[in-house]
């Protein structure tokens, strides 16, 4: 039998014939929560798209700034990481054939995340809090600048994020390690060892003879050393928060903190490897791991080169602890020694282990030719071609010589992050929701093919002409973070601003089409209890 037949056919006592499971009731949560922030996060731009070109009356200049501070983590938080971690929650116990470690904690993580977004959103709406990087500051706080209410609220949003993200992690490891009771012994630390990619390294420089079975599948093992990232940021990002925090309340205490020795140099260097985590580590691996497993999914084969693309995962993960200094380029302060050694040349290898996880997919693709054109596989690709352009264009901002042109301008946010989380991520999680979306439904068909057909259109065109033309007007001198009232980069910003247009089409086409196919009703039922019994999912709960 196929990957591809055991994965459509896994019957692991997660599902029944008729009526949703709560392990099903609870990815399609993550998964309508994740689309519903990412509309939101689509609005908020629109709104800084028309912004661009004419400011509005009605929106003064902090609250743009708001908005500007709050929608990419909206996006980022609210929107992806509800449907990386609600799709991951369902994958690793699918795939290993085994109950999810625990079902509840997968609930709090649902909750955390949901409510983490909606507080610190509410906390910019309210008090127009906008430090714009949101937690990169060069300490002491200036509480002149930033309600420091706001911002306890707006951090305390983000905390619930982050203790959320810990539980997912936990959740993940646990269920890659675990033996469920009745289940016959498994080997713990072998697996995680597997997992984590020492036994493909091992296997390269041994005879095929002479290799060892891996004990977890390529999809699994992408999602472990992605989740080893995120682990590593969501501790990062929360004792950054907490030490934010401690000013804040300080200040409302009393208490004056403004000279306690925090190094400015030191907390960049500290936010920046956290953060680019995310960007450089999480992104890239969870996104390969994922590609790989569509590709297994669309073709019905088995992955070509697999041991290299296992080894290429572990050394993605080893590069994205030693990258972050690409942001600090511009910074005269930095070491010439980490700009060159991490910002340029460990930056650089990237290009190569995502050269491999994009030639990799292709080549798996390809022996399977040919191919229907299905909404699986037009996604894929277009996730494919939206990281082969942003990829190349974060390797140029990675040049000493290029970032004092590029990096405060337009063509940062346009052609590298932009075109990589809207079209190489999003059309990527596109394209994982239409394959598992029968399965999560128990067969549910899509309302309307003419709808899938033009979100594929619309939300590739829009995006990548969105990133391109926004690319322009900073190639021309357009600075990010600025409002401009004399209508200078109008032509850019308006053309821009259509292609926005398109994604706020597309969105609202795939969501009406999903919403259709479950029904309205099945909707609701997704935010109901279950009244099956989840029992026989925890076998180690009470």
């Amino acid at each position: 039998m196929s990957f591809k037949d055991t994965f459509m056919n896994g019957e692991q006592g997660l599902f029944k014939a008729s009526g949703l499971t709560p392990m099903q009731k609870l990815v399609l949560r993550f998964v309508v929560v994740g689309l519903l922030y990412y509309g939101f996060a689509v609005i908020e731009g629109m709104i800084m798209r028309i912004y661009q070109i004419e400011p509005i009356n009605a929106i003064p200049d902090f609250q743009y700034f708001a908005i500007l501070t709050a929608h990419p983590l909206v996006g980022i938080f609210g929107s992806t990481y509800s449907l990386v971690f609600g799709a991951f929650l369902f994958l690793v116990p699918f795939l290993m054939k085994k109950p999810l470690w625990s079902y509840k904690l997968g609930n709090w993580t649902f909750l955390l995340i949901t409510a983490g977004t909606a507080i610190f959103w509410f906390a910019g709406f309210i008090t127009h809090y906008a430090p714009l990087y949101t937690l990169y500051w060069p300490l002491p706080v200036d509480f002149t600048q930033f309600n420091p209410i706001g911002g306890s609220f707006f951090i305390l949003g983000i905390a619930m994020v982050m203790l959320g993200t810990v539980f997912f992690v936990i959740n993940i490891f646990k269920t890659i390690s675990y033996t469920p009771e009745g289940f016959e012994k498994q080997p713990s630390a072998a697996i995680l060892a597997d997992a984590i990619g020492f036994s493909g390294l091992r296997n390269l420089f041994l005879k095929k003879n002479k290799q060892k079975e891996h004990l977890v599948s390529l999809p699994v093992a992408a999602i472990a050393r992605g989740t080893v990232d995120t682990a590593l940021n969501s501790g990062v990002i929360l004792f950054t928060g907490v030490l934010i925090l401690v000013y804040m309340v300080g200040h409302l205490m009393g208490f004056d903190l403004k000279e306690t020795a925090i190094d400015a140099l030191l907390y960049k260097n500290w936010f920046w490897w956290g953060l680019d985590l995310i960007a450089d580590g999480l992104v890239l691996i969870f996104v390969a791991g994922t590609w790989y497993l569509l590709a297994m999914l669309i073709t019905g084969k088995k992955l070509f080169m697999q041991n290299i693309a296992r080894a290429a995962l572990l050394v993605e993960l080893i590069v994205s602890w030693t990258v972050w200094s690409h942001h600090l380029l511009s910074d005269q302060s930095q070491p010439s020694f980490l700009k060159i050694a991490s910002g340029e040349l460990v930056t650089a290898f990237e290009l190569i282990t995502q050269g491999l996880a994009f030639y990799i997919t292709l080549a798996t693709l390809w022996s399977a030719r040919p191919l229907k054109m299905t909404n699986e596989l037009k996604f894929l690709l277009g996730g494919l071609l939206g990281f082969a352009l942003a990829v190349p264009a974060g390797i140029m901002q990675a040049d000493i010589g290029l970032n004092r042109i590029l990096h405060n301008t337009q063509w940062i946010v346009g052609p590298h992050v932009h075109v990589a989380i809207l079209v190489g991520l999003t059309m990527t999680l596109y394209s994982a929701v239409y394959i598992l979306f029968p399965i999560v439904t128990n067969g549910a068909k899509l309302y309307s093919q003419k709808l899938a057909n033009f979100h594929f259109w619309a939300h590739l065109i829009g995006g990548i002409g969105m990133g391109a033309f926004m690319g322009m007007a900073g190639l021309n001198g357009m600075l990010r973070r600025t409002i401009y009232l004399n209508g200078e980069f109008n032509l850019y910003m308006i053309l821009a601003g259509i292609c926005g247009g398109l994604l706020l089409l597309a969105f609202l086409a795939f969501f009406y089409n999903i919403v259709m196919s479950i029904g309205l009703k099945g909707v609701i039922g997704i935010f109901t209890p279950s009244k099956l019994d989840v029992k026989n999912l925890l076998p180690n709960e009470e």
